[in-house]
Parts: C-alpha cells; structure tokens; sequence
C-alpha cells in the first residue's frame, strides 16, 4: 500500500514515517503542503493520504476538498491528522468528506485503528 504523508513539519512526517515503517508499511511518500500533495496525488497512484490540518499554502481541509472534488482522486482515503480537537473542525472535515480522524499525540496503536478501520469499510 502506498501511502502519502502530508504535513509542513518534517519532525512531524519523520514521526509518522516511522511509526507507519513499524506497522509494516514502507512504500511512503511525502508531501510539506496541500499543493505538494495534489501534485503527486496527479502523478502516482495513492492508497491513503494521512493529511495534517494547519499547513502553509493549502491546508489539510482544502486539500481534501480538492481531493474529493477531482474526478480521479475523489475515491483515495484520507485520514487527518492534527492538534485540533474542536467539535466544529472535526464536523468540517466529516462534511468534506474526511475518512477517519486523529488528533495529536497519537500513538502507533491509533494509527493502526484508524486505518484498519478506513479499509474495512471499504
């Protein structure tokens, strides 16, 4: 499975990196913002973006909307992943059609969760 790691803080990225290479997942790529993203989004097949929110030049929502709104893309799971625990934010990205969702910290036990839980609904 190929994964695509969204976020603007390289610490951030290298964390989830390892905890994915943990899970035995190693087909990683990375992305430092939404328009990165995108741009390999439309190069290379994904099998799941794990996008964090607050980023420079497009966010984590706005990527997501872009991703569901392209007719190629609309079906690749996302998982969010970010310090925003607000009720409202979560309601935002459910609406927008986010597949599952994590808040910071996590652990690798959630990140396993989560994402066994996006593919067993597909």
């Amino acid at each position: 499975m190929k994964i695509l790691i969204v976020d603007d803080f390289a610490t951030m990225r290298k964390i989830l990196k390892n905890i994915l290479k943990e899970l035995g997942y190693t087909d990683l790529l990375e992305a430092e913002d939404g328009q990165a993203a995108l741009e390999i989004l439309r190069r290379e097949k994904v099998d799941l973006v794990i996008s964090d929110w607050n980023m420079p030049n497009m966010d984590g929502l706005s990527l997501l909307k872009a991703i569901r709104s392209d007719e190629a893309l609309k079906d690749t799971p996302v998982l969010m992943v970010t310090a925003e625990a607000q009720k409202q934010n979560v309601l935002e990205a459910v609406k927008a059609g986010v597949n599952n969702y994590v808040v910071k910290p996590f652990t690798p036990e959630v990140i396993q969760e989560k994402i066994s839980k996006i593919f067993a609904s597909r």
